[in-house]
Order: structure tokens, then sequence, then C-alpha cells
């Protein structure tokens, strides 16, 4: 175990840039842990089922990073039920971002060999609002496990490869400008005034009868007119019925 977490460490001290590395045996257990692939990199490596395997890889913008994990499963006779796993894609704040392509949480039947997953992230933008969750240039983290299987199928051995891509998108599909302003253009500092157009005399007729102070008449001020006049009227009917009369 010493000896994994040494390589593991090793490799997430690698420089991506110096070109991937033809192939790798390791993986990490947690986020801290991860090891760094980059992409066109081969991963093939033995574990075990129960483990939560985890790797890392840097994005640029305008890239669609895409990956794909093949699981070679135990003989059928060595498994006693069906297995679901899982594969998620976390950005840098470890916010799970979505796969738009691929198989993330496939179930490999009893009788099964392998079981296949992916995951083809968004384009990674330049830019977003803050309260957006588009992926973003950054280290991204991929996390594989076995979510579900029979208690007695737990630490079977399995073999893992996996593949990483980066094809490059649309580079130009967040780079856009606008043909108009969506408002017009102000002049910070400055006050944007217009001439006020001279009062006419219908308008000032207008404005010496103008009832603009009236509350504007709906079917709620009927209802609530109606409704007061009614419970006047039978609160009269109610007094006159129980009041008592004098001798």
């Amino acid at each position: 175990m010493q000896a994994l977490i040494t390589a593991a460490a090793l490799l997430a001290l690698a420089d991506p840039s110096a070109g991937p590395v033809p192939i790798t045996s390791v993986a990490g257990t947690s986020f801290l842990t991860a090891v760094t692939i980059a992409p066109q990199q081969r991963v093939e490596m033995d574990a075990v089922t129960g483990d939560y395997l985890y790797w890392q890889f840097p994005a640029e913008a305008g890239q669609r990073p895409e990956l794909a994990i093949t699981v070679a499963l135990p003989q059928a006779g060595d498994r006693s039920g069906p297995q679901s796993w899982n594969v998620e894609v976390f950005d840098g704040l470890r916010r799970r971002q979505a796969c738009v392509g691929g198989e993330q949480s496939p179930v490999a039947a009893a009788a099964a060999t392998e079981v296949v997953l992916g995951c083809r992230l968004r384009q990674v933008r330049s830019w977003a609002e803050p309260w957006d969750g588009d992926p973003l240039p950054g280290t991204y983290y991929v996390k594989l496990s076995s979510t579900e299987l029979p208690e007695k199928d737990l630490g079977l051995p399995v073999k893992v490869r996996l593949a990483l891509t980066a094809p490059t998108g649309d580079t130009g599909a967040d780079q856009g400008e606008l043909a108009a302003p969506l408002v017009a253009g102000n002049r910070p500092g400055k006050v944007l005034t217009t001439p006020a157009p001279a009062p006419s005399a219908s308008s000032e007729q207008d404005t010496a009868i103008s009832m603009d102070w009236l509350p504007d008449f709906s079917s709620r001020w009927v209802w609530t007119v109606t409704g007061g006049v009614i419970a006047a009227i039978t609160g009269l009917v109610g007094f006159s019925w129980t009041r008592r009369r004098r001798a």
C-alpha cells in the first residue's frame, strides 16, 4: 500500500507538458492522492471491487475532455450477482460536472465479462459567471467506483483500462461579440439630458382635470364594497332581532 501511494505521489508531481507516459499502473484513493494523467495517455491497472480510484488531468479552454473506461470483471463463477459501476468527474472546486456523452452508471450482469463506462464533458469555457457551473480551465478529477454489488463479491480482482482524449471544440463559441449592445451606451460620469417638450394648452387642460389620484377600480374593489355593504346590513338585521323591547 505504501508503494502504491509513493508511486501515485511521484506521478502526481510529474509535469504533464513533458508528454504523456505510455502506460501507468497506479491510481489514487482520494482527491488528495489522485494520480495525474494527460490526454492520449493509457492507464492499465489491477484493482479490486470496492476500491475508489482517482485520477486528475488538466484541461484548457476550448477542449472537450472525454474518458473511456473498461473494467474487466472477475470470472462469472466467482461472482454472485450483478454489479453497478459509476464514473464521476469533478472540477477543481470539487463540483461534479455533467457528462453529455458516455455511459456513467452501467450495470454488469452476473454473466458479463466486462463493463464499459464513459464521460464526455462540455467544452471548457474561458470564462463564466460566478454563479454558473460551466467547466473552466484547471484541474479535473476522475472518480471510478463500484457502487452496488453483493457483499460477498467485495475484494474480487478486476483490471481497469482508461483512456483520456481532449479534442478541441469551437474555440470561438464563447469569444463572440454582440452585433448591437443590449442596452443604450451610457457615458460614465456624465448626465444624459434631453430637452423637455414645450407644454401645450391641451396638456395643461388635461393636467387640470387629471384624475390620476383616484385608485384604479377593478373587480377587487367591487367585491370589497359589496361585501362591506352586505356585512353592514346583516349586522343591523341581527341587532334588530336580538335587542330586547322595553315594556
